[in-house]
């Protein structure tokens, strides 16, 4: 399936999800909008603490639609060719031979990210924006759908290395994973305990409903969902009101404007629209600006978090009316 109507793309959207929500119980949220940057052909930054499921969302939305999977697990002595791959001499035939990094995948899991150092987060860097890799100045390309979904643990600090705000903003969406409601966990507990011996990661519950074409497809009709002038001025104003914010030290860059229109454009895919509204603006808003402002020392003294700051920008800014 290279094309397809947008009842199609609803129904292969909710497909993936229902599959998703098989191995992962409860964190709808989580699951929307990780498939939602999957869509806008974006990165994600998760943050939790350990054991909430991170990896499991990764590979179960992997294997909906049949999709490579790579983990790479960040350590203080992880080395870029760990990350990219890295050219080495073949002794018979004495030539030079490429041996592929764990970047050349569909889905990578970047497990605890600012616990490698900056030269080595910044391998992704190109992979991330470029969707591909360049060794020994030979460019190479990933397989495509690609996405990268890193994990970083916000209490443990200690031999840690906080991500350049330059990297951050590459990421598309900031999540947060918390803990499970009270019936959600008792679930989870149950399925993974039952007739199961260690705590591997089950998946034989998820089936593979779409493919990676179909995923591209998904991708270019939202980068065609039509974005009118006053809704991209919108978002324009929005980020602009977040540079000069009272309670923000830090204000979002014109790449947040640029995501929030890419974010809400997957959005309206979601909703069987062709067209963004300031509601699928106001809805992706957080996870797109969150990580790409920084609140003010009073602020952070008084102990609100970003995510009140940047309600309070939304209220301040008239949408405008359709």
């Amino acid at each position: 399936m290279t094309s397809m109507q947008a009842d199609q793309a609803s129904q292969l959207i909710d497909s993936i999800k229902t599959e998703m929500s098989h191995a992962i119980i409860g964190q709808k949220a989580v699951i929307h909008q990780s498939l939602l940057a999957l869509i806008a052909g974006g990165n994600v930054l998760i943050e939790g603490v350990p054991g909430l499921g991170k990896t499991l969302l990764v590979r179960a939305l992997a294997k909906t639609f049949e999709g490579q999977f790579s983990r790479i697990q960040f350590t203080p002595d992880l080395m870029p060719a760990d990350v990219t791959g890295h050219t080495m001499v073949d002794l018979k035939s004495n030539e030079f031979n490429l041996r592929r990094g764990p970047v050349f995948t569909n889905l990578l899991l970047a497990d605890e990210i600012n616990r490698a150092p900056a030269k080595t987060q910044s391998a992704l860097l190109e992979v991330m924006q470029e969707r591909q890799v360049t060794i020994d100045g030979h460019s190479h390309p990933v397989p495509l759908p690609f996405m990268t979904l890193a994990t970083q643990n916000p209490l443990e600090q200690e031999g840690t290395y906080p991500l350049p705000e330059a990297q951050l903003d590459r990421f598309l969406l900031k999540l947060y994973i918390e803990y499970p409601a009270l019936d959600e966990e008792s679930l989870m507990v149950a399925a993974v305990t039952n007739k199961q011996t260690g705590d591997g990661l089950n998946l034989s519950n998820v089936s593979a409903v779409a493919s990676p074409q179909d995923i591209l497809a998904l991708q270019s009709m939202a980068a065609n969902i039509q974005a009118d002038k006053q809704v991209i001025d919108y978002a324009v104003n929005v980020v602009r009101a977040t540079r000069q914010w009272q309670g923000l030290s830090l204000g979002a860059g014109p790449r947040g404007s640029i995501s929030l229109i890419r974010a809400a454009r997957a959005e309206a895919l979601c909703q069987q629209r062709d067209f963004i509204t300031p509601d699928d603006i106001k809805s992706v808003a957080l996870p797109v600006l969150r990580h790409r402002v920084a609140l003010a020392p009073e602020m952070e003294l008084e102990g609100y978090s970003t995510d009140q700051i940047l309600e309070s920008v939304l209220q301040s800014i008239d949408a405008p009316r359709q």
